[in-house]
């Protein structure tokens, strides 16, 4: 990726973003909640310093999903935007969808494994971990289910 800003939005175009450089993490997540959030059997994300985006047009509307963490979505069309951990808001984790070019964005490891449907079978030699193997989720505690 070169210096370009890494832009996108939702499907109708009422929450537009934009980040300066590129994300430190992208990753698919199959935990149970993150399956809720997308209504779909996984989820992906790109995770960028949060001083690096900023909404340039709207702002997604936040549903806190759990004590540690959030989700935006846009509140005209649905479109599953962002995840935050709420007690470490330095970083935010946009959908790989949402991006304009989602393709510039692989993913470089399965997180939530232990919620991956028995019939969805992603054949990649990507690393795969289970949520209590974020040092994330470390603080939280062994009862804390999914990503949040």
């Amino acid at each position: 990726m070169t210096g370009e800003p890494v832009t996108g939005g939702c499907l109708c175009g009422a929450v537009r973003y934009e980040a300066t450089g590129a994300p430190s993490e992208v990753s698919y997540c199959h935990c149970r909640m993150c399956q809720q959030h997308f209504g779909n059997p996984i989820g992906a994300y790109a995770t960028f310093p949060d001083n690096q985006l900023r909404f340039t047009k709207g702002a997604p509307k936040r549903y806190r999903s759990s004590d540690f963490a959030q989700r935006g979505f846009c509140a005209e069309c649905g479109t599953p935007l962002t995840f935050e951990y709420t007690r470490k808001p330095e970083r935010i984790s946009v959908s790989i969808g949402s991006l304009d070019h989602p393709e510039r964005f692989p993913p470089s490891a399965h997180w939530g494994i232990e919620g991956q449907v028995p019939w969805l079978h992603i054949d990649d030699d990507l690393p795969r971990h289970r949520t209590e193997d974020d040092p994330e989720m470390a603080e939280y505690g062994p009862g804390a289910a999914g990503c949040g």
